[in-house]
């Protein structure tokens, strides 16, 4: 059997109103994969959504425990995700309606990025730029 689990990354993490609503505007709108989702009914106790191009995100439904070990607002989170075809993004979100915050530019630093809020009020934008090699 080969084993096809991804090599250590990160992964970011964030807690939803309306983590299904979430997971499907992430899939549908934006190109997630989802991997895979546990919870009942409209609860979502993890969710995992890979990018295509590498890596993904974690999510679950809010919790009203004031024990919640992992006590994540939603509506808060931002993130960067890197792709090769940001107007191939963009495009699809906007077609969808989807709230374009800013849409495609070029930076000083060589990238070429958009932005966009997804349902929860989180930002997500999406550039060429990888990074700086270590």
């Amino acid at each position: 059997m080969t084993d096809t689990t991804p090599p250590p990354q990160v992964w970011p993490t964030l807690r939803a109103r309306d983590a299904r609503a979430l997971i499907r505007f992430l899939v549908e709108v934006l190109g997630f994969e989802e991997t895979v989702v546990h919870g009942s009914g409209d609860r979502v106790d993890h969710a995992q959504l890979s990018w295509p191009e590498g890596g993904g995100i974690m999510l679950g439904s809010q919790r009203d425990d004031p024990d919640d070990q992992w006590p994540l607002r939603p509506g808060t989170f931002g993130a960067y995700v890197v792709t090769a075809d940001v107007d191939a993004v963009h495009e699809r979100a906007a077609a969808a309606g989807a709230e374009i915050v800013r849409k495609p530019y070029d930076t000083d630093y060589g990238s070429h990025d958009f932005t966009v809020r997804d349902p929860e009020g989180n930002l997500w934008q999406f550039g060429t730029y990888r990074g700086e090699p270590r």
